[in-house]
């Protein structure tokens, strides 16, 4: 019976917050959703080990437990510590987890909440953070669900299409483009019970642009010759590939703008891209550079 790290799946340390914890499991569950990875059994075996992981460290009693006996990869007969007793796994059907889960937490079946089938399902509840009812809860119709659905940079800069299950029911939906963080979308009708399916719309940060209401900025390498010179360097865009004119004496960490690259406006215009000059040296140089390089030196 392999140990497994839950930490280490979810990507997360020990000391991690119920909302790291929740974050990232959002994340990778998005990744690895069987709706978006069909046929790929590695994707499918590793969404049911994100699914594993987040079952237990999500609550606070199991978590304990394998935060106590994991490396033992079995519970003591008859432990109840912090009254945990083992048979309820917030909804998670225990029985489809490895055989490592088996020996910390038992094989009970399913007890109501939200539905976590063998990998193949996740409920609004879990992948998006909706309120159907938790641990040790029996499921209740309600008129609407709220949740959080999250998407790239990127993608909310285009559009995208997203598939999520709610109630076990397979619903589609159109992320408009140009949509900001915190933007709502409604399903109406699609909840259970006929009700209305509200979702928060939350960007993820890119570790390329950063937005700032219509604005975007992001940098640009630029070789020291044509910082000092001038001359053309290519920018990425979150629509493809832009060129800039870099001016003559340009110094590093100089900003730049390209007008009507930024974000969608409201009045199908767009914001501006700024960019940060970032002058570059190459990491090795021929003994002919060497030379140029130390004749501009003493010229300096």
């Amino acid at each position: 019976m392999a140990y497994k790290d839950y930490y280490d799946v979810l990507g997360v340390s020990r000391g991690a917050s119920d909302a790291d914890i929740k974050s990232a499991y959002r994340k990778l569950a998005k990744q690895y959703h069987p709706d978006k990875n069909a046929g790929d059994e590695k994707a499918a075996e590793k969404f049911k080990e994100i699914g594993e992981a987040y079952a237990v460290l999500s609550d606070p009693e199991k978590r304990k437990v394998f935060d106590q006996f994991g490396h033992t990869g079995q519970v003591p007969p008859g432990y109840q510590g912090g009254g945990f007793q083992g048979g309820d796994f917030g909804g998670f059907d225990g029985s489809q987890f490895s055989d490592f889960f088996q020996g910390l937490f038992g094989g009970a079946g399913r007890r109501g909440g939200a539905g976590f089938q063998g990998g193949a399902q996740v409920n609004l509840e879990d992948l998006l953070g909706g309120g159907l009812g938790g641990a040790g809860q029996s499921r209740r119709f309600v008129q609407n669900v709220e949740g959080e659905l999250q998407v790239t940079l990127e993608e909310a800069f285009s559009g995208s299409d997203e598939v999520i299950n709610v109630d076990g029911k397979r619903l589609s939906l159109r992320v408009p483009a140009g949509t900001r963080d915190g933007a709502r979308l409604r399903l109406a009708g699609q909840g259970p019970g006929g009700g209305d399916v509200l979702l928060t719309i939350r960007v993820l940060e890119d570790a390329r642009f950063d937005l700032d209401g219509d604005h975007l900025t992001t940098s640009v390498d630029v070789p020291a010759p044509v910082a000092a010179l001038g001359g053309d360097v290519t920018v990425q865009t979150l629509s493809g590939k832009g060129n800039l004119s870099v001016p003559p004496g340009s110094s590093g960490g100089r900003r730049m703008r390209l007008r009507g690259q930024g974000w969608p406006k409201k009045d199908g215009t767009r914001g501006d891209l700024y960019v940060r000059l970032n002058v570059t040296v190459p990491a090795t140089l021929s003994d002919e550079q060497k030379e140029l390089y130390r004749r501009l030196r003493d010229l300096g």
